[in-house]
């Protein structure tokens, strides 16, 4: 009984290890996947500080709506008085107008929950 007892021990803990490589493995894919996603945001959004028809994504997560430097804001998006971060991101990437009504960017946002998470992942790395 104890000889199986430790064994039990011993296989819940190589499955748990086994499990936790894994979960790491899924988030570099993850944002590998949301650098992907990306793509759609790419023709407006740049990922190095300059602005295009929409502001750069450089350090948004964190970042207060509507506050990078250079670009002018609609007023619906300077009002908004939030930070950008998980929840807000997951929101707006969902129904931006809903989100955050009278923005003027041109999308309907991205309808799967999978992609918009793989590009929250993707946009937190953007220091």
């Amino acid at each position: 009984m104890k000889i199986n007892q430790s064994f039990r021990v011993l296989v819940a803990s190589v499955l748990g290890g086994a499990f936790g490589l894994a979960m790491g493995s899924a988030q570099a894919q993850d944002v590998s996947a949301g650098k992907q996603v990306f793509t759609q945001c790419a023709a407006c959004h740049s990922i190095d500080g300059s602005n295009g028809a929409g502001p750069s994504l450089q350090g948004v997560f964190g970042r207060k709506v509507g506050s990078f430097p250079g670009f002018r804001f609609s007023r619906a998006m300077k009002g908004n008085g939030k930070t950008w971060d998980d929840k807000m991101l997951e929101a707006y990437l969902a129904e931006p107008q809903k989100e955050v009504p009278g923005n003027v960017m041109p999308f309907s946002g991205i309808p799967d929950a999978k992609q918009r998470a793989d590009l929250i992942a993707y946009l937190k790395t953007l220091k």
